[in-house]
């Protein structure tokens, strides 16, 4: 089922006002609600092919699985969505790629990046992410980090070392304990949220998230939320007004209608039985 028409999605990236190229990537499929948001690392112009790699590793493998998978079904060991382990396991398959380049490839070693992906299916949307590249959602006037960081400074606040508020002015922000292509294999956390019409995804690099707060992301997409364009425009000149000192990526995905799959009487009845 095509999710075209039931979800606006816009993406847009900038090199920001200090660096000199674009290691960040994105990507997006529209008919399957896909959005790939990757912040490279590393080596000389290397960041910019780890997060390549990336977003177009996911991309297609998460692509082709969506289209197997076409079915309202969960893995009966971990109890996820069928999507949400296609996404998990297209970047698992990111890292073994960037992994094995960076160590095949002199002028790529020691590259990685960060990635936070989202897929829509059935009212719901699956997000897996790995650092600290984030994931957004705004419903009801009501703005939330969905992801949590895999950082040192994010460790500390789960200790209780800092409060977020702190952690909002804290200059050691950038200090991830998890990115694609470092080790062999990676943890890739999943997680699944019900999806409703009005939503608003945001997805974005630290680019952005460590140049704006919150508080202004949130004042920024309900002032403008008509146009998304704007939305992305308006960011992104607020991360380069207070100093763009890193590449600014964002995307967006704004739920325009219900997407329900649907379903014949066999899984009808299941769904009765697990509910």
């Amino acid at each position: 089922m095509s999710l075209r028409g039931k979800i606006k999605i816009h993406e847009i990236t900038h090199t920001g006002m200090v660096r000199e190229h674009n290691e960040d990537a994105i990507g997006s499929d529209s008919d399957i609600g896909l959005l790939v948001l990757a912040d490279g690392m590393g080596g000389y112009n290397a960041g910019e092919v780890a997060s390549g790699i990336a977003v177009q590793t996911v991309t297609e493998l998460a692509t082709e699985g969506a289209n197997r998978e076409e079915r309202q079904d969960r893995d009966p060991t971990t109890g996820l969505l069928r999507q949400t382990i296609v996404l998990r396991d297209a970047i698992a398959r990111a890292n073994k790629i960037i992994y094995q380049t960076a160590q095949s490839q002199t002028h790529c070693e020691g590259m990685g990046t960060t990635l936070v992906a989202a897929m829509f299916y059935d009212d719901k949307i699956s997000i897996a992410h790995v650092g600290d590249s984030r994931a957004y959602r705004l419903r009801d006037n009501k703005f939330e980090q969905i992801t949590l960081d895999h950082s040192l400074l994010q460790e500390l606040v789960d200790r209780g070392f800092y409060s977020q508020e702190e952690a909002q002015r804290s200059t050691n922000r950038n200090y991830v304990t998890r990115a694609l292509g470092v080790e062999p294999t990676v943890e890739v956390e999943v997680n699944e949220y019900d999806v409703l019409p009005g939503d608003v995804y945001l997805l974005c690099s630290d680019g952005l998230s460590d140049m704006v707060e919150d508080e202004d992301i949130h004042l920024t997409i309900s002032t403008f939320n008509d146009s998304l364009d704007v939305v992305g425009q308006q960011l992104v000149q607020l991360a380069n007004d207070h100093g763009g000192r890193d590449n600014i990526s964002i995307m967006m995905a704004q739920i325009v209608d219900a997407f329900p799959v649907k379903r014949g009487l066999l899984e009808r009845i299941s769904d009765m039985f697990r509910s």
